[in-house]
């Protein structure tokens, strides 16, 4: 059984366990899955995502120092890793022919008007780059502008300009899809 510590006092210690740190992940793994899913178009590459993002983190562990939130640490390795793996991929293969399916995300009991929009808010997100795509994320997150400069090191009058922008390019892009042009 894992001590009653808050999980954040072991990485300050430096004395964190296998299973404290599985906990860890365990309690925030609802964004290293929002990361993959924004990142990756198939099921497969989410879960190779996933994987090496959950690497990246144990071993960025012992750099942690605690002068922020461990979600706040987890989403910028994560993001981090994304970016990168994404950008390798990239120079190997130019092009993608996967197409992306909406159903390896719905939920069984969305309506198809539902999986319809999401499909569509998905194709917009994809046409992000990966700065916006993440600024959205931790937007969607209701992650406070502060945040945000610390994960992404943007400075926060910048941030909100960007998600201006972003906001209109939403705007246009699904109001495009949607009407078939």
């Amino acid at each position: 059984m894992l001590n009653s510590r808050p999980i954040e006092m072991f990485a300050l210690q430096g004395t964190m366990t296998q299973d404290e740190f599985i906990q860890l992940i365990h309690q925030h793994k609802g964004l290293i899955q929002k990361i993959c899913t924004l990142y990756c178009q198939t099921l497969h590459d989410r879960q190779d995502l996933f994987q090496e993002i959950i690497i990246q983190l144990w071993k960025s562990l012992p750099k942690f120092r605690n002068e922020s939130k461990a979600s706040t640490w987890m989403y910028r390795v994560a993001l981090n890793t994304a970016i990168s793996d994404l950008r390798k991929k990239q120079i190997r293969i130019r092009a993608s022919t996967t197409d992306y399916n909406v159903s390896d995300i719905a939920e069984v009991n969305e309506t198809s008007d539902q999986a319809e929009k999401l499909e569509l808010l998905y194709s917009a997100l994809r046409q992000l780059s990966d700065i916006e795509k993440a600024l959205v994320m931790l937007y969607l997150d209701n992650k406070s502008y502060e945040e945000m400069e610390d994960i992404l090191g943007i400075n926060q009058n910048n941030l909100r300009v960007k998600m201006n922008r972003i906001k209109e390019k939403l705007r246009n892009l699904t109001k495009a899809g949607s009407y078939g042009y």
